[in-house]
């Protein structure tokens, strides 16, 4: 999953954009943590003023009113001026003040005999120094101030990771824009790629970026240019195979007609049962060819019925059991119970009659053909399975994905005489994809292939 994830072109741009700006505001911080902690000179005397007059308001407090005065003080000067400040007796002792404890270089220092303590942390001028009482008790004031562009706002630890808060949030959300306008239209490509392959011609990519000026823009008008040639080239082949189809069934029903008058004169030699067997041949796969066709310029089935899944297999078994007894060849069918799919039944029977010829011819003779129907349930709902075995030969590894090709027939099956014509499991592929399935083909361990048709089931 992580590979997916961290694999999206969209990720990866819209990461590397962030990162980017994190860095650019990570180098920032550094600045300020690195930067010199002394305080320029013209400053001193100002910061120590600020410092000075703000210590002798929280004593004031803490003479007239006690410690909960001079904490009201320093909280409402860290709530409104977002400063913090804190309070020591002479010897370094907590009075008052939240978060105190930064201060203890400070501290240090001013025990030692600095006076006033300055230094920078974050961009903050800090300050300390020991500040008389009316009463000559003397205190130590520790505060922070701020310096340079930062008095403009005011700001505090709180304001200044508020400010960063927001300054990630807001590059994060550019360079989300900018990552989504740049692999949206890439986005719509996939999509229609997918779909070109999957058979819809029609499909064109890239509606919302036809105004694009730039490299993805060029790319989206070179792919419609190429589905614009694909759609004319597939189109004007399937025309090309309906109109020799018909072309030839004219003339091979005039020469029906012709034999049909032979036929009746007695002297007609065996030449003429020669012809009507080619012919029929001729006309089987004439009528092969107009189905591959209307399939493929029509893969939706019509009309779409129920279909008794299980009834149709047991019939086609029935009719095949008089061309597998002259090869000495047994049908086994283990059918589940009642299995109906919505199609149409035609094509269904054309498919599957298909498979089992074709393993009923190349099985050893004296063997067997096995075909099972169960219902299976998979992730998407429930299926309806058929699967044909045989004991033939199988067919190679290399070979197994093109025996659903029209007029492919294996290296060990060329001639037309051991092989056919090569359309019959062309046409239960085309069959099987209009109705929503699949149709695997595997070699078997024991030899002969084996041919799965998977079918969604009501």
């Amino acid at each position: 999953m992580r590979r997916v994830i961290f694999g999206s072109l969209f990720v990866r741009i819209f990461l590397w954009f962030w990162m980017t700006v994190v860095a650019t505001g990570i180098a920032l911080i550094l600045t300020l943590v690195v930067q010199h902690t002394s305080i320029p000179n013209r400053w001193n005397g100002m910061l120590a003023g600020n410092a000075r007059y703000e210590g002798n308001l929280a004593i004031d407090e803490l003479e007239h009113g006690g410690i909960d005065a001079v904490n009201l003080y320093l909280n409402q000067l860290a709530h409104e001026g977002h400063l913090r400040a804190c309070l020591f007796d002479a010897h370094g002792a907590f009075i008052a003040g939240r978060q105190c404890t930064s201060f203890q270089d400070l501290m240090y220092r001013v025990a030692h005999g600095e006076e006033p303590a300055l230094n920078m942390r974050f961009g903050m001028a800090r300050a300390a120094m020991r500040i008389r009482a009316g009463d000559g008790r003397v205190y130590i004031f520790a505060t922070e101030l701020p310096v340079g562009p930062r008095a403009a706002f005011g700001a505090g630890r709180r304001l200044f990771l508020w400010e960063w808060a927001i300054a990630f949030l807001v590059s994060g959300c550019i360079c989300w824009l900018l990552t989504r306008h740049i692999t949206r239209p890439i986005l719509e490509l996939r999509h229609s790629t997918r779909q070109l392959a999957e058979g819809d011609l029609n499909t064109r990519a890239g509606a919302n970026a036809a105004h694009r000026r730039d490299e993805i823009g060029a790319l989206i008008a070179d792919f419609n240019l190429m589905a614009n040639r694909i759609d004319t080239l597939v189109t004007g082949q399937r025309q090309l195979i309906s109109d020799i189809s018909h072309e030839l069934r004219s003339p091979l029903a005039r020469l029906n007609v012709a034999l049909d008058l032979v036929r009746s004169d007695k002297s007609v030699s065996m030449a003429y049962e020669h012809m009507e067997r080619d012919l029929a041949s001729l006309d089987e796969l004439i009528e092969r060819l107009l189905t591959i066709a209307r399939l493929d310029a029509s893969p939706a089935p019509s009309p779409a019925t129920t279909v008794n899944f299980s009834g149709l297999v047991a019939q086609i078994v029935r009719d095949a059991e008089f061309e597998s007894q002259k090869k000495n060849i047994g049908l086994r069918l283990n059918s589940a119970d009642e299995v109906r799919v919505q199609g149409n039944a035609a094509l269904l029977s054309s498919a599957v009659e298909n498979v089992v010829r074709n393993a009923i011819h190349y099985t050893v003779t004296g063997s067997s053909v096995e075909i099972s129907l169960t219902r299976e349930v998979s992730p998407k709902g429930q299926n309806a399975r058929l699967v044909i075995q045989d004991h033939g030969p199988g067919v190679p590894e290399a070979e197994l994905q093109n025996i659903f090709r029209p007029f492919y027939r294996t290296a060990e099956a060329r001639d037309r005489k051991s092989g056919g014509a090569g359309l019959g499991l062309a046409i239960a592929e085309r069959v099987v994809l209009a109705h929503h399935g699949t149709i695997i083909a595997r070699n078997l361990e024991a030899g002969g292939l084996e041919i799965t048709i998977t079918l969604p089931a009501e």
